[in-house]
């Protein structure tokens, strides 16, 4: 298995997070990507690879990008950072980006023009996009449409939308990013009722971790921090609801992976 999307460098891994890549490795989660938020949070993430690259050889990789959520917060030259970034061959996407409009964090004018910068700098540098949206579907979609295929993939990160968005996202070759959300019996029913529809050829597993623990783990955890040794009840819950083998959804998702973000095998 692979995870697509753990927030590693968040500072509630800081106590154990040696122990929590061998709790997951032991369980199957072969790589892991590191999501970056900010020029500074996607430097800590290159940091991390950099770092465990010796005692985790071919494991972490990570995303460079600005959050919906930083927009506001962006350096005159936080492009040419990025751009920078996106050299190292851990690096593998650019992203987290896109466009949230529920919170409004950052200013929506802002977030659409630093989304659509990083559009053109992924277009540029031939990177793919990992992707954030929410309450935004429409001038999200509006913006990346054109760029389908001038990128080399788009992964819709987290995908929580209804089936009119999945269906668009499909039909333009994006991959779909499910997580513990699928898990949740109180906002995960849409998600649940569409999840078959998605191709196995563009499905994607990442527990967002430490966030959306799953709600399917028995007994529940003493801590409610997610980590990426929980990916398997992801991957359980697609089986049951597709009625595939588990096995056969970590293998394709895996080789998803590893096509997209260019891993080793």
């Amino acid at each position: 298995m692979i995870d697509v999307g753990v927030n590693l460098t968040n500072k509630r891994f800081d106590k154990d997070r040696t122990e929590l890549i061998t709790r997951a490795k032991n369980i199957g989660v072969e790589q892991l990507l590191i999501t970056g938020t900010s020029v500074n949070e996607s430097k800590r993430a290159l940091l991390l690879c950099q770092n465990y690259q010796q005692q985790f050889p071919n494991t972490l990789y990570a995303t460079a990008g600005v959050h919906p959520h930083d927009a506001d917060d962006v350096s005159v030259n936080y492009l040419a950072e990025l751009t920078r970034l996106a050299e190292h061959p851990q690096i593998k996407a650019i992203g987290e980006c896109g466009l949230d409009f529920n919170r409004n964090f950052s200013a929506p004018e802002q977030q659409l023009k630093v989304f659509k910068e990083q559009i053109s700098l992924a277009k540029q540098i031939s990177k793919p996009l990992f992707l954030h949206q929410r309450d935004a579907f429409q001038p999200w979609f509006a913006e990346l449409k054109p760029f389908a295929d001038q990128v080399p993939a788009m992964i819709a990160h987290c995908f929580t939308g209804n089936k009119y968005e999945l269906e668009q996202c499909i039909d333009v070759g994006m991959y779909i990013g499910i997580t513990g959300w699928i898990c949740d019996e109180r906002r995960g029913k849409t998600l649940q009722d569409i999840v078959s529809l998605i191709p196995l050829n563009r499905l994607l597993i990442e527990t967002d971790a430490p966030y959306l623990t799953p709600r399917t783990i028995k007994p529940k955890p003493k801590s409610s921090r997610n980590e990426p040794s929980y990916l398997p009840f992801i991957v359980d819950k697609i089986a049951k609801i597709t009625a595939l083998d588990p096995s056969e959804i970590a293998c394709q998702t895996s080789t998803n992976a590893q096509r997209i973000f260019n891993l080793p095998s």
